[in-house]
């Protein structure tokens, strides 16, 4: 039987959201894309573990709705589809972030954008864009 050992990148899920990662979900939940954007890619661009790849899905989710705002589908369709497969290689929760729930609402606006189409897109229900939950409450 072969003992699997817990990676640097496994064990960064365990470390508390740094500063720049909370500032950048606040930005995140209030609906400011942009911003959220610039902050998570200072924090991105400083790590250079595995777990950079979390933060940078969370942003390209964010990302998707800033172009989804500006009526851009194939932007919001690629950004939804590539923030999400950054998310999947990490558990359920990682630095306290619900990554699980994230998935399942981009997901779910994934599926709405694709169902609009371009020339619908305006039709948008922005209560299905996903908010960034944290376990424990600090969001």
């Amino acid at each position: 039987m072969e003992l699997v050992t817990p990676d640097a990148d496994c064990l960064a899920c365990f470390e508390p959201p740094p500063p720049l990662l909370l500032e950048g979900i606040a930005q995140f939940n209030r609906g400011e894309y942009f911003e959220q954007h610039e902050t998570l890619e200072t924090l991105w661009r400083a790590e250079h573990r595995g777990v950079r790849r979390l933060y940078q899905g969370i942003l390209q989710i964010g990302v998707a709705f800033h172009h989804l705002r500006r009526s851009n589908h194939h932007g919001t369709v690629y950004m939804l589809a590539r923030g999400s497969m950054y998310l999947r290689r990490f558990p359920p929760v990682c630095q306290g972030v619900n990554v699980a729930a994230l998935l399942e609402a981009a997901d779910r606006a994934l599926g709405e954008v694709e169902r609009l189409g371009p020339r619908r897109l305006q039709e948008f229900d922005w209560r299905l864009a996903p908010r960034v939950e944290l376990v424990g409450g600090k969001e």
